[in-house]
């Protein structure tokens, strides 16, 4: 493969989706770290502190891997992307500034004080570092996803006399429809994956018999939050993403449905293969007019198919898109399985005596990331062969003066220096979760006039 565009492709799409695994989990993580302090702080009862200060550690292995794995990024796009850069770095270059000034130092700070600072800071201070770390990472999160969905769908610029892209409205930029929903449908998955891997390390101490009473409550915690956020990841949130595609990139919804003609009362496809070269999808399995319903609100309602695009336009890689999306979907369907039936047994007390249950619970704990990671898959293949959608194409973005080779090299690089942070972060985490909660003391500052 010496086609120095693919190479470059590959190159990001390695570095991005290995990065991903880390953030997603630490801005979910920082949700339930706060409903930890937050239930800590009003009953008084150390054992929630003493959770929260557990998954804090937790939290801060997973930061520092995922800062090392995030920075090579941006500096990708003058390295591999430096056209891309050229023409869109006027717009782009706002909100990735604001992230690394702002949220970014935000979170890092008061990461600190929450990991190292408690003793002095006292029950009320250590609980606000923990919403500021919260806050920190959201908005972190709020800018990235700003950025992407410029690409997306742009918005608030204007075109220059050297064909540059230049910004004509922040606000625009910031406050992108396209943004809000994918802010809301991104961040409502992160909460999934952190509920999905808190309450399934709370099953390994249950089945294992080991620190029980903090794994109670980490099955607990992350069952109750979970069963709420798996239900909003299909609705409102992913509906309203869904609809977003289906007016603005209706090219991307035929071909991650495999909708080869156009036609009204178009099916969802529940399981197929699609087969491109004949404009067919094999061994189909669908429900009659649904995707009509669900995408215009009508089951009569006609679905472009990709026959009323000119096949320069399609993504570049149908099947890809296609079964990435259908992952993410019926991953997410069995998500709201598994937190209901996981809660019923909750609300009748029978949960923690449920090996069954607590079995799957433990072992669901890779697929909200691989649910996660397939819904990026979706957005980025969907958005070819745009690099800015309707303005730059993925093939004028790259940097022409790196090779093939070049690229090769690096990325060959970036792979052996990620598999040494992999093994790493594994041996920090998994020696954390064998340790378990609890396993030390920290005093905090007593009120004035108190016994130390």
């Amino acid at each position: 493969m010496q086609d120095a565009l693919t190479v470059h492709r590959l190159h990001f799409a390695f570095t991005i989706t290995y990065h991903y695994i880390f953030p997603q989990l630490t801005m979910g993580l920082a949700l339930l770290i706060v409903i930890l302090k937050t239930v800590g702080l009003r009953t008084g009862d150390d054992h929630y502190n003493r959770a929260a200060r557990f998954w804090a550690r937790i939290f801060g292995i997973n930061f520092a891997v995922g800062v090392v794995t995030g920075i090579p990024m941006e500096f990708q796009f003058g390295t591999n992307w430096a056209s891309f850069s050229r023409a869109a770095g006027g717009v782009i270059g706002q909100t990735l500034a604001m992230e690394g000034v702002f949220s970014f130092f935000l979170e890092s700070t008061f990461l600190g004080l929450l990991l190292f600072g408690e003793k002095r800071l006292g029950l009320r201070g250590h609980w606000f570092a923990a919403f500021m770390v919260l806050l920190g990472s959201w908005l972190s999160g709020y800018l990235i996803i700003a950025t992407d969905a410029w690409m997306q769908y742009p918005v608030g610029y204007t075109l220059g006399p050297d064909g540059e892209i230049m910004l004509s409205s922040f606000w625009g930029l910031v406050l992108n429809p396209w943004a809000v929903r994918q802010y809301l449908h991104n961040m409502n998955g992160a909460v999934v994956t952190a509920c999905f891997v808190m309450a399934s390390i709370g099953a390994f101490y249950l089945l294992s018999g080991r620190h029980e009473p903090y794994g109670r409550t980490f099955v607990r915690l992350g069952v109750r939050v979970g069963v709420v956020a798996t239900i909003l990841q299909l609705f409102p949130f992913g509906d309203a993403q869904g609809r977003m595609v289906a007016r603005h990139q209706p090219a991307t919804l035929a071909a991650m449905e495999a909708i080869f003609t156009t036609r009204e009362g178009a099916p969802l496809v529940i399981i197929g293969q699609p087969d491109v070269q004949r404009r067919r999808i094999d061994n189909p399995i669908v429900i009659p007019g649904m995707l009509s319903l669900l995408t215009y609100r009508r089951w009569t309602a006609e679905v472009k198919g990709l026959d009323s695009f000119p096949e320069a336009d399609w993504p570049d890689n149908i099947p890809l898109l296609y079964y990435g999306y259908h992952i993410m979907v019926g991953l997410g369907t069995i998500f709201i399985a598994v937190m209901i039936t996981a809660a019923w047994k909750l609300w009748r007390g029978r949960l923690f005596a449920s090996r069954l249950m607590l079995w799957t619970l433990m072992l669901s704990l890779p697929f909200p990331y691989i649910a996660n990671t397939a819904g990026w898959i979706t957005a980025e293949v969907g958005r070819q062969p745009w690099l800015i959608y309707g303005l730059l194409r993925t093939s004028k973005g790259v940097s022409p003066q790196v090779s093939a080779g070049n690229a090769w090299f690096t990325l060959i690089g970036f792979m052996g220096m990620y598999t040494v942070l992999g093994i790493l972060f594994l041996f920090l985490a998994g020696r954390e979760i064998q340790h378990g909660p609890g396993h030390e003391t920290v005093r905090t500052v007593p009120a004035p006039g108190g016994t130390p």
